[in-house]
């Protein structure tokens, strides 16, 4: 049905171009043997009418480049490889002194260097970092970057921004999911079954996998500050998560336990 509007829009347009060329022609004869009247005895009435067909030949042609022209420059360009440059994700954590201007001067640093903002989650770093400057703020983005873009450059413009204690990482697209709505999800999932503890916190925590643990097992001792955590299920079980490239934060280890207590209060409450 939708063929049937442009089909007769077309048909349209070819009539009204039919007569158009027809109304030329009279008129362009209805010219030439007035001429020729006004000019009597000479008689140039065949040179006239060649004369004035020849001018609507040319006008004709000259219409039609002109119109193709047009439809040339409102034509869209073709875009090779599809919207722009390719593209990479990346996560990055940093503590900023919360002042008017600071966040501002950080999206700027990414835009020169072209980068898009897709998320960002703002924490307090605790009572402990209040300075004369103000208090200090960890801040997380996700952001897309250009592939060929160096993660030192990235690092360096964002410090020169006021970033401290930058740290950047891969990120996946399910590090764009709004961390407050994913841990209401994985606390169903875990009240469901709280047998999936284990798969939940993984998915929580961004981490590869969850290790079950006793109380008193040793982790490692040399793993660096806030990359290893030990959450206790039950007295008999604890869970050990490690993530060495990225530090957890208070506010992820507030999640993880809020988590554990959902699948324990469930495992409880089955069981009674």
């Amino acid at each position: 049905m939708s063929d049937a509007p442009k089909v007769s829009n077309g048909n349209r347009s070819s009539w009204w171009r039919e007569v158009v060329e027809l109304a030329a022609l009279f008129l362009a004869v209805g010219l030439a043997h007035l001429l020729a009247t006004l000019l009597g005895r000479q008689e140039p009435g065949p040179a006239v009418l060649v004369g004035l067909g020849a001018a609507l030949i040319a006008g004709t042609a000259l219409h039609k480049r002109l119109g193709r022209r047009s439809v040339r420059k409102a034509a869209p360009l073709p875009v090779e490889g599809g919207a722009g440059p390719p593209m990479m994700l990346w996560r990055i954590r940093m503590r900023v002194v919360e002042r008017p201007g600071r966040l501002a001067a950080v999206a700027g640093a990414f835009g020169r260097l072209g980068c898009n903002i897709l998320a960002l989650h703002i924490a307090p770093t605790g009572s402990s970092a209040i300075t004369p400057a103000g208090c200090d703020a960890l801040d997380e983005f996700v952001i897309e970057a250009p592939r060929g873009l160096a993660r030192d450059v990235l690092a360096g413009a964002l410090t020169g921004a006021g970033g401290l204690d930058v740290v950047i990482v891969p990120a996946q697209v399910k590090d764009l999911t709004d961390p407050g709505v994913q841990a209401l999800v994985l606390a169903q999932r875990v009240s469901a079954d709280p047998d999936r503890l284990p798969e939940a916190m993984a998915e929580l925590l961004r981490v590869p996998q969850v290790e079950w643990r006793r109380p008193g097992d040793t982790v490692d001792d040399g793993a660096e500050l806030n990359t290893t955590m030990v959450i206790s299920v039950n007295p008999d079980r604890a869970l050990l998560i490690r993530r060495p490239e990225l530090p957890f934060t208070p506010t992820e280890a507030a999640r993880a336990a809020a988590l554990t207590a959902t699948a324990r209060e469930a495992r409880y409450s089955a069981s009674g």
